[in-house]
This record gives C-alpha cells, sequence and structure tokens, in this order.
C-alpha cells in the first residue's frame, strides 16, 4: 500500500508510460457531464488527476476555476507546462492533506488507484473539500480487479461506503463508457451530508 502514496513510484510510472488506464482523451461520460455544466467560474478539482484530459477540456470549455492534485511531479509539471497560461492550478502533493472548498470534484480512476483501506478516508475527505451545496460526480468501477491499481468493487459496497457522508443522487451503469469498459463502470453523483 504505501508505493500507491509514494510520489517516486507514480513518477516513474509516467515516466515508462505505464498508464494504461489513461485512455488518452476525455472519457464520454465525463464529456457529456461536464457538457451539461452551465456555472463557468464553479470551483472544480479533479485529484489524482494525472494526464487531465477532463482538466483540458474542462479549460476548452471555459471553465475558469480547475485545480489538479497528483502525487506526481512528473504530470503535475507538465500540466503546468501546458496549461497555467489558461488558469489551471497544478498542485503536486498528498491529495489526503489538500484543502480547499469545491463547487465539484470529479472522480476519474484516482479511487481505484488508492488501496481500498484508504476508502473510507477518501470519502471523508471528498465531503471535507465540497461545499454544502457541491457534487462529487465521476466514475467508479464496478468489478473486480486481481491484485491492483486498479482496484475494483462492487455498487452495493460503494453505497455502504458513501452512506454515513454523501446523499448519493446516482451510482448507476455508465451507458456511454468507452467500449473497453462497457458494463463495468458506474456513473455516480453524490451530494455532501452534514454542511
Amino acid at each position: 500500500m504505501s508505493d500507491l502514496l509514494d510520489k517516486d513510484y507514480w513518477d516513474e510510472r509516467y515516466r515508462a508510460s505505464q498508464t494504461g488506464w489513461d485512455i488518452g482523451y476525455v472519457s464520454t461520460p465525463l464529456k457529456e457531464y461536464i457538457d451539461q455544466l452551465t456555472n463557468k467560474q464553479a470551483r472544480i478539482l479533479i485529484p489524482g488527476g494525472g494526464n487531465s484530459h477532463e482538466a483540458a477540456y474542462l479549460l476548452v470549455q471555459g471553465f475558469s476555476d480547475v485545480t489538479v492534485v497528483d502525487i506526481s511531479s512528473e504530470v503535475t509539471a507538465t500540466l503546468q507546462e501546458k496549461y497555467a497560461s489558461r488558469g489551471l492550478k497544478a498542485m503536486c502533493g498528498d491529495f489526503f492533506n489538500h484543502s480547499g472548498q469545491y463547487d465539484l470534484i470529479l472522480e476519474q480512476t484516482f479511487f481505484c488507484a488508492l488501496d481500498p483501506s484508504l476508502r473510507s478516508l477518501y470519502v471523508q475527505k471528498m465531503n471535507e473539500l465540497l461545499v454544502s451545496n457541491g457534487k462529487l460526480a465521476g466514475l467508479l468501477f464496478n468489478r473486480p480487479f486481481e491484485g491492483g491499481p486498479p482496484f475494483g468493487g462492487s455498487v452495493e459496497e460503494y453505497k455502504g461506503l458513501f452512506d454515513n457522508y454523501f446523499e448519493l443522487r446516482r451510482m448507476d451503469e455508465a451507458y456511454n463508457s468507452i467500449p473497453r469498459r462497457q458494463g463495468s463502470e458506474v456513473f455516480f453523483i453524490a451530494l455532501p451530508k452534514g454542511k
């Protein structure tokens, strides 16, 4: 587990192009979700953002307050170089030490990269980072994996995990997943409780 929170581990994965989770563009479910958002000033966080195709897409669509947090300095330096002039804030650091307040947090392959022992902490931290009317939205794998990362799971597990901190508005099979992920992803939208 300690490797998964180690910047050298992730830096090496990016240097060696061992990024099989990266499809090279914004995923269709997140693209279609972003396309219906109207508040271009919304404070948006993408944790464990990697190459952040979602962040690039948000910037092209005119969103002005986008932050990516990733433990890899390799990837955050590249993002800063590419997108700082467009207003992207790319921060290198441990997500669990991040502070801020966000209107929207987008989940795309960060949850599945974390050791499952950190999932309760993930849910608590997401709740902490969202404003009272904020949203956590994105994709989770609805299938098991051998070893990891990625680490899979099930809708039943996720519902139990999120229940104390979030009201799930939806968590259902993503009808518009890319072909190789068809039938194995759920799209969810969750609102923080207790705010």
